[in-house]
């Protein structure tokens, strides 16, 4: 029965081919769209995920003053000194490295070319914290930390910009000039790309801290420490007894507010995703509202098709079809409209999903289950508004049918 049923239903559809096409766009249309959404949603997540955790692993940064962002400048609150560094390193458990941080901005010089950069102050620790590799080269020496030699290591937009495409075994030993002194570059960092709000890390260059604060800014203060915590640490125990550290080394009082503020890397990738993802489920919505217009379009040509094919209904029930019969093959029309429809729209999905990956630079994941999701439902949709149509069809009088013109 099933089987008759579903040729009864392909001939009719192909006897009316080019109605069928133009019935099934509002189909194609929100299943493309909702799965396209969803599918670039899933990318833009995976690579805020992956551009925040390149920042580093369970990373935390703490400045002075009482809140991290633009404006907040540390205001009158005292920086960190290294004794901190060391506190914070031995102090606490669950810690894998912890790095002090001098940022200036500075314009380099290299072989007759100059280039703006931003020049971090730090230790060997920094290249751990912040999940830096090594193309080339090495890190510091613990000589050279101690006495600030003028030594560096550059990343991959510094090489580029001042060396061109120069091997990195000769970039290593050559001079680089900041500000009214000369480095030695020792070391090449492989590269990162952006950051989640767009900075390029490889924009930098990395000397040891004792250099970065005689040489550039001329001040002992330390204004960002870069706290690692293990794998397997207690983020929130760790926060609670960093905080616990820095109020009584900065000699704070029970009722006096932090003059400093530490941020969870995860934290922010954690919220910045479920921002990406609540985004996601909205233009979602929006985009399978034109899937209930492609329903109602089917319902609409379902009904002008009962109306045509009055006679041809009769007929069938005057010579013994039951109504169950007729209604099947109406509902099996509808369904079969609406299953091309979607298969169509999953297609038209997978090409638009993956050119606009392209273009946004984010990752391609195909998610069969949001795949397989949109073309049942598309189905269901084939069900739900082919229904009324199907049942008219069946209860049709055949005397009346019959007579129809």
């Amino acid at each position: 029965m099933w089987g008759n049923t579903l040729l009864l239903a392909l001939r009719a559809i192909r006897r009316n081919l080019m109605r069928s096409v133009l019935t099934t766009l509002g189909i194609v249309i929100g299943v493309a769209a909702v799965v396209t959404m969803v599918t670039v949603g899933q990318g833009a997540t995976s690579a805020v995920k992956t551009q925040i955790e390149s920042l580093g692993s369970n990373l935390l940064m703490v400045r002075p003053g009482q809140r991290m962002g633009p404006g907040s400048g540390g205001g009158g609150a005292p920086t960190f000194k290294m004794a901190d560094v060391q506190a914070i390193a031995s102090q606490i458990g669950g810690i894998a490295a912890v790095a002090p941080e001098v940022r200036s901005g500075v314009t380099v010089v290299a072989e007759g070319r100059n280039w703006s950069t931003s020049v971090a102050g730090t230790t060997n620790e920094y290249f751990q914290t912040n999940n830096w590799r090594l193309a080339a080269g090495r890190v510091f020496e613990p000589a050279e930390l101690e006495a600030g030699a003028p030594v560096c290591v550059i990343g991959a937009t510094v090489r580029r910009e001042l060396f061109g495409r120069r091997d990195p075994d000769a970039v290593l030993g050559q001079p680089l000039r900041v500000k009214q002194f000369s480095c030695t570059v020792v070391g090449l960092l492989a590269g990162k790309g952006q950051a989640a709000m767009g900075m390029d890390q490889d924009d930098t260059v990395i000397l040891p801290l004792a250099t970065v604060q005689r040489r550039v800014t001329g001040s002992t203060r330390i204004n960002t420490l870069l706290v690692s915590m293990n794998a397997t640490s207690d983020a929130e125990r760790v926060k609670a007894a960093l905080t616990d550290l820095l109020r009584e080394r900065r000699k704070l009082n029970a009722g006096d507010e932090n003059n400093f503020n530490i941020l969870d890397t995860q934290q922010v990738a954690e919220t910045l995703s479920g921002t990406t993802r609540l985004l996601t489920s909205l233009l979602g919505a929006v985009a399978a509202v034109s899937l209930l217009v492609g329903g109602i379009g089917i319902m609409n040509i379902m009904l002008v098709s009962v109306t045509e094919r009055t006679r041809e209904i009769g007929l069938r029930l005057a010579i013994g079809a039951f109504e169950r019969e007729v209604l099947a093959q109406f509902l099996v029309e509808a369904v079969v409209l609406a299953a091309l429809g979607g298969l169509a729209g999953l297609m038209l999905a997978t090409l638009a999903s993956w050119a606009i990956a392209q273009l946004m630079s984010v990752p391609f994941l195909f998610n069969p289950g949001i795949n397989l999701l949109a073309f049942a439902f598309s189905a269901a949709i084939g069900v739900v508004f082919g229904f009324v149509p199907a049942r008219r069809a069946a209860r049709l009088d055949p005397i009346e049918a019959l007579r129809h013109e």
